[in-house]
Parts: structure tokens; sequence; C-alpha cells
């Protein structure tokens, strides 16, 4: 630890309003960039002292600064703020080109946190069809109903349309309790938290009430053009091969489209007759059609969830 502490410089702020609230209640601020950059941080006033090795201090006062500047704004500084601000001087995203990698919907503003997805930003911006796949928490249907919600809300569509393929069920949904919402609601309830993060939830449900966002199992997809529409197919891998190539053909004019998977949780009987697994061959080259992988270093939910992948991709029989 000493060669790790061996340097340390001073800072001064001027404004010492704002202070409590960039440090955060009890030092939260504080104790979470100590350990985002593996340093030591004191202060007494408005001076602040950083200990650890010339890149983290460096990449640590930057962090301070920036949050500092956003403090004097009157905005909040929390764990989200503090990880964002991380992104951006990391992933280098420039300020003449930052609004290519936002998504702001009314409720948040959503930036990439990895190289992964800041990639993903660049193919929903670009392509008319993205294929993101990777394992849990990396933030592929998040990422993908934020661009969704944000694209409706600026009229860029007139609908969203979210679904997957409800495997569990056999997609024999006449046999379960309720009407159609009821029936297929348990197998989309990952899409409805993400709605709800982007949009209030009066809000959402006057939208799916109105069929401005429709959530749907795939196989009620068959037999429809969709047209200015955002569609997200989530949980990819457990779409058949036909069912993959029906969802597809259903593109219409003025769409954007957007399939996310991951290929290690594929619960057909019959692994290979994935549609996911499927497209990766026939279509990787497809012009329009972009492919991002996103892996354990692009989880966004707590870090015990990398860990958790990191170990079961390790000791996988």
């Amino acid at each position: 630890m000493k060669n790790q502490l061996a340097e340390s410089i001073h800072m001064e702020f001027n404004d010492n309003s704002v202070l409590s609230s960039l440090f955060g209640v009890f030092d939260s601020n504080i104790q979470l960039l100590e350990k985002i950059y593996n340093v030591k941080i004191e202060y007494r006033g408005n001076v602040v002292k950083i200990s650890g090795n010339k890149l983290s201090i460096q990449e640590t006062k930057l962090s301070l600064e920036k949050l500092f500047d956003e403090a004097k704004k009157g905005i909040e500084i929390d764990e989200e703020k503090i990880k964002d601000v991380k992104s951006l001087l990391t992933l280098d995203i420039d300020d003449d080109f930052k609004k290519d990698f936002f998504i702001q919907t009314k409720k948040r503003k959503i930036i990439p946190r990895s190289q992964n997805q800041k990639k993903y930003f660049e193919l929903l911006n670009n392509n008319n069809i993205v294929f993101a796949i990777g394992p849990a928490g990396t933030g592929k249907t998040f990422l993908a109903v934020a661009k969704a919600v944000s694209c409706l809300q600026k009229g860029l569509i007139k609908k969203i349309i979210l679904s997957r393929p409800a495997v569990e069920a056999g997609e024999k949904l006449g046999y379960l309790p309720g009407d159609l919402k009821e029936k297929v609601d348990p197998f989309l309830r990952p899409i409805y938290d993400a709605l709800y993060e982007m949009m209030p939830y009066d809000q959402v449900e006057k939208k799916i009430e109105n069929g401005t966002i429709e959530i749907a199992p795939i196989a009620f997809m068959r037999g429809r053009t969709l047209e200015e529409c955002y569609i997200i197919l989530d949980e990819a891998q457990n779409s058949t091969k036909i069912q993959m190539k029906m969802f597809l053909t259903r593109f219409g004019k003025n769409s954007k489209m957007v399939v996310v998977g991951d290929k290690t949780q594929i619960d057909l009987v019959a692994k290979h007759d994935s549609g996911l697994l499927d497209v990766e061959i026939k279509l990787k080259n497809v012009k329009d059609i972009g492919f991002v992988y996103l892996s354990d270093k692009d989880v966004i939910r707590h870090e015990l969830v990398r860990k958790i992948i990191n170990s079961y991709e390790k000791n996988n029989d």
C-alpha cells in the first residue's frame, strides 16, 4: 500500500456552500470516490488532499472538479452522478459529441458506462437494426428501452413495441388465467421495470392502455408490418429460428429494431434452434444491421453480479 500511496496533491475549492453536497451525507461521496479510484481522500475546510498513485490522483482530481461544477449548478451529487462523471472522463467523450452519447428522457439522462456500451450507443444512433448480446446486468434491455422512450418523446416514432418469447409457458397462454395482459405480464416484467425507470408510472400505464406502448409475446407479431415503431425483442436467445425470421421481417418503414439476448441462457429444449445463434451467422455482414457484444466488464448492476458471472464462466461445465 505504501507504493500505491507514494504521492499526494492538495486542491482548494472556492465555494464552501456546496461542499456538503459534494462530499455527501457522512462523506458517502468521498468514500465512493476512494473506492472507485483506489485513493485516500482527506479534507480540512475547503482544502482536499488526495493520496494514491499518480494516475489515480489525476483521475480523482478531474472527477472532483467536474462534480464541484455540477454541485454549484444545484445538481444533486449521488452515486449515479459520480459514476456518470467517471464514465465521461474514462470514455473520453468530447463535449462537442456528448449529445450523441446521451439518451435523454423526461425522467432521466443515461450515458454509457463502458467502451462496449459506448459502441452500443453508436449503433443505436446509426443502424436500423441492432443486436446486443451479453450477460445479465450489462444494460442491454435498459438502454434499448431508454432509446425507444427518448425517440417517442421526441416524436420520431409513433409507437413502442416490446416483445419477448414466453418460453416458460410454451406460449400456450390460453391455459393461463386472466386476460392477455395478465397472462404475459410475468414474462415481460423486466421490460416494465425498464419503462418505469424512464417514465412516471401513470404515464407508462396510460400509454399501454392507449396502445402507444405495446407489450406482447413474440407469437403475437405474426402477420403484422410494424411502421413508425421502435421495436425491441428481449431474451432473444429463447426465440426459435422460425420466430426470429418472422419477427425481423415485421420491420417496416421509419422503424428501428433492437434485439437483445444472452447466448449462455438458452432455455429451448434444442439449444441449436436458437434464433439468436442463427442470426449471428446469417446477418453479421448485412449493411445497416449492427452487432455489439457486452461482457462481465460492462455489468452496471451491483459489483457482486459481475463476480457471479465471472465465477459461473470459470466453472462452466
